[in-house]
């Protein structure tokens, strides 16, 4: 508690009162706090060690957050502390998302407009796109001696021919989330809003959609109902694009999870985290499904 201590006494929002502070479970990668003051409540959220290494820009990170409130799908940023990069978020009530509780065709078409609403934010400062981080995680794992699956470089060659495919019916970017767990949906009795945005950029909406759909584990049904849902009609292209993205997700989160398990000071299994990401990913790589998706993004 000693960083949280330090960053509470630099937040004036609650300057004079008696605050109270517990720590919220759950992050991978910051540590996150329930601030009570004054009879209101708040989200203080501190970075983690190092997050550099895993590209986290904070400065992108307050920006797009920001962008991401003005539409009321993201919180509220209440105060930042710029030499420690604390923020201070609005207090979202109601219940944090599972995967259990969105594995309905209510929540996903609730997703959808989540994500309708997300994606028409003011455009982010920075862009993302998961194949270049890849180069650079990979460079990170070289550079600090990270131990990674011994058989990742091999599908390299693959992941250059899904992103030729993934090109091929490539759309506008917008302002999209890139890493949505299934906690970082809240629902405030209203809405799905989404929390958390410091990988946060500039991508094509697709990746999004793929992306929650793997964290989520939708079945092929599922997914479709978000494609349709999302894009006021069932595109079979865009679809399989999602589903390609999907695995990009898996793929590339996998270096996130061996970096972290490097470097993090998080009590959490990081390495059972990467070693499931990639086992999950190898056996749709060796799927006919793959295939599928390949020849349906490129018509």
């Amino acid at each position: 508690m000693s960083r949280a201590e330090d960053a509470l006494g630099r937040v004036s929002l609650w300057r004079d009162k008696d605050v109270k502070v517990s720590p919220l479970s759950g992050g991978l990668t910051n540590e996150n706090y329930l601030v009570e003051a004054g009879g209101e409540r708040y989200v203080m959220r501190i970075p983690g060690t190092s997050t550099e290494l895993l590209s986290i820009d904070r400065v992108n990170e307050v920006y797009n957050a920001r962008a991401a409130a003005s539409t009321g799908i993201g919180p509220a940023v209440l105060e930042h502390v710029p030499q420690l990069d604390v923020m201070v978020l609005e207090f979202i009530p109601g219940p944090t998302m599972t995967r259990q509780t969105l594995q309905s065709e209510r929540m996903v078409r609730r997703m959808a407009e989540s994500f309708k609403r997300l994606h028409s934010s003011p455009r982010f400062l920075k862009d993302f796109d998961m194949f270049r981080l890849i180069d650079y995680y990979l460079r990170i794992v070289e550079e600090h001696e990270v131990r990674i699956p011994s058989d990742y470089r091999q599908r390299l060659p693959l992941l250059a021919e899904i992103e030729r495919a993934v090109q091929l019916g490539a759309l506008p970017s917008v302002s999209c989330h890139n890493d949505l767990l299934c906690e970082n949906f809240i629902d405030d009795g209203r809405c799905l809003r989404v929390v958390d945005y410091e990988l946060s950029g500039n991508n094509d909406p697709c990746f999004d959609l793929g992306n929650t759909a793997q964290e989520a584990s939708f079945d092929e049904e599922l997914r479709t109902i978000l494609c349709e849902t999302y894009f006021g009609r069932l595109d079979r292209q865009q679809l399989a694009r999602m589903n390609l993205f999907a695995l990009m997700s898996d793929v590339g989160w996998t270096l996130w999870g061996a970096i972290q398990a490097k470097i993090s000071t998080l009590d959490f299994d990081f390495t059972e985290y990467y070693t499931t990401r990639w086992n999950r990913a190898l056996n749709v790589m060796d799927s006919d499904h793959l295939e599928d998706w390949l020849r349906g993004a490129s018509s």
